[in-house]
């Protein structure tokens, strides 16, 4: 397996068990509407790196493009949800306007995701 499928694998994990910690916390406080949102974009993305790691090794599509989405969809995260949580945890940002660049940037990864569908598969 390449390295970088094994880090989608493990990016995949973390966002997993991240996205099931930030639920448990977001029934616990009253009122974190904002950490339950980070959670189900975590949970949500998490089988989509799973699944990204496993086509960029399956050679159905080009690997460095598939690569480049699931990086794209972990970079995202972590800005988007790592926002949501900061500010549910602390009440400050993480840093202005992380939030709508990670979304900007997960965009981006579904976007290189139509776009290792369309374009042709080389290994």
């Amino acid at each position: 397996m390449h390295p970088a499928d094994r880090g989608l694998l493990a990016l995949a994990g973390i966002a997993g068990a991240l996205g099931v910690g930030l639920s448990a916390a977001a029934a616990h406080i009253a009122g974190a509407t904002s950490l339950a949102t980070a959670a189900q974009f975590l949970l949500f993305h998490a089988p989509a790196l799973l699944a990204l790691a496993c086509l960029a090794g399956s050679g159905r599509a080009h690997p460095v493009v598939v690569r480049a989405a699931g990086f794209a969809l972990s970079l995202g995260l972590a800005l988007f949800s790592g926002d949501l949580a900061v500010r549910a945890f602390l009440q400050q940002p993480l840093f202005p306007m992380a939030a709508p660049s990670g979304g900007m940037v997960l965009i981006l990864g579904w976007v290189l995701v139509a776009g290792a569908a369309l374009g042709p598969a080389r290994r």
